[in-house]
């Protein structure tokens, strides 16, 4: 007997019809003898429903409501799968967020869980009753309802998985699994049957949309294996395996290993550009330190080479979303920054290389640039880790750039 977390998104929860095909999918996981909880998302476009509800209602709405709104899908379904369960004849009943409780801080609309208290939990699970438990809230002080931000579910799966201590938690989604690349973009992209931790937080920060970069993070720190596979697919790779599983590296052998593991893209990017920045200690500082004040997070940084003129050229991207916020932060800070002027671009997309096998071979940096110059697709910006290389383009060349990447690294699976 394991005790399993599975987790079920937006699309697999859309209508009584998929309820009940996720009713089925946890009953047979129960006749295989395990105790199982299941985290389920609202229904497809409810979350974005009452999001605009609080909006009409509200501008200047109050994060605590807010919160009080937006989670209630998740409410809505983890009763009806409870319903459909016990229909079925599985014992099962709902826990709501306050019930466990998931306790979180007060960071309304994007609190973090501090711990799970499974007490309950733990004995209902012996008693052999599935626990239906709504992802994306929790509990503050003062019994406060939490959300903890757009595609949190797959944080409370991991998260509650840590604390019963889970042999694995399943995240079912629409896809079956994680790919080399999108095989919307690049069709004879593979799936992955292994992907280690670091990997798989690398592809979700820089664009993959598999599973939540928070949720990742958490997984690796509480060394949660996870296991995507679809609601949908029962399908088996040539190897037996169902979905991709995300590990430790140690469960993944040498021969298994590759160079590079993925590639992704991400076009909710934009660039500013600052021109003829004093060139003296501190006029950086003075740049990114009200952005960062301001919540902003700056990924690629660009400083030109020094005019004579004693000035310098200073290029960094953001969040799309933040762009706005960006300029107004940069245009009140121009008498302390000094700059001559403020240029945009959200025209733009980043494509990173992701995989552990770089930290062991050379080229891997030299072979994007080179296969990128050979089609005419300029970088405006790069930055890299130890195991991800990333660089900015012109949104145009998106798809050509996955392409012929996947395709330089060896990726593209065999023809059929």
């Amino acid at each position: 007997m394991a005790r399993i977390v599975m987790k079920f998104g937006g699309t697999s929860m859309a209508g009584i019809e998929r309820i009940r095909n996720v009713a089925a999918r946890v009953k047979r996981e129960v006749e295989a003898g395990h105790q199982v909880a299941v985290v389920v998302s609202a229904m497809a476009g409810e979350t974005d429903r009452l999001v605009g509800f609080c909006r009409e209602a509200s501008s200047l709405y109050d994060p605590q409501e807010y919160d009080v709104v937006v989670s209630a899908g998740e409410q809505i379904t983890s009763g009806l799968l409870a319903i459909t369960l016990q229909a079925m004849g599985v014992p099962a009943r709902s826990w709501l967020g306050w019930q466990l409780p998931i306790h979180t801080d007060t960071a309304f609309a994007k609190a973090r869980i501090g711990e799970i208290d499974t007490t309950a939990l733990d004995e209902s699970l012996a008693a052999g009753v599935v626990a239906v438990i709504p992802g994306f809230q929790g509990v503050a002080d003062g019994n406060r309802v939490t959300t903890l931000g757009r595609g949190g579910s797959d944080t409370s799966a991991v998260a509650v998985a840590a604390a019963m201590k889970a042999e694995r938690c399943d995240i079912y989604t629409d896809v079956d699994g994680v790919y080399t690349t999108d095989p919307r973009i690049v069709p004879r992209a593979r799936k992955l049957s292994k992907v280690t931790y670091e990997e798989m937080l690398e592809l979700a920060s820089v664009g993959a949309k598999v599973l939540q970069t928070r949720s990742v993070g958490l997984a690796m720190k509480e060394q949660v294996r996870v296991r995507v596979l679809s609601s949908f697919d029962d399908a088996r790779d040539e190897d037996g395996h169902r979905g991709t599983l995300i590990v430790g590296e140690e469960e993944i052998d040498d021969m298994e290993r590759q160079l590079i593991t993925g590639i992704a893209h991400d076009k909710n990017e934009a660039k500013i550009t600052l021109t003829a920045v004093p060139d003296r200690p501190g006029a950086v500082g003075s740049i990114f330190a009200p952005l960062a004040d301001a919540g902003i997070n700056v990924d690629m940084i660009v400083q030109n080479i020094a005019h004579s003129t004693g000035s310098t050229d200073v290029t960094f991207t953001v969040p799309s979303a933040d762009l706005a916020r960006s300029l107004d932060v940069l245009e009140k800070g121009k008498g302390e920054i000094g700059y001559a002027s403020l240029v945009h671009d959200t025209r733009v997309a980043k494509i990173s290389v992701v995989g552990v096998g770089m930290r062991s071979h050379a080229g891997v940096a030299s072979t994007m640039f080179q296969t990128l110059g050979a089609r005419g697709i300029n970088i405006l910006a790069i930055t890299t880790s130890e195991i991800k290389v990333s660089v900015l383009i012109e949104e145009d060349y998106t798809e050509l750039a996955v392409r012929v990447l996947h395709t330089a690294y060896g990726l593209d699976a065999e023809a059929a």
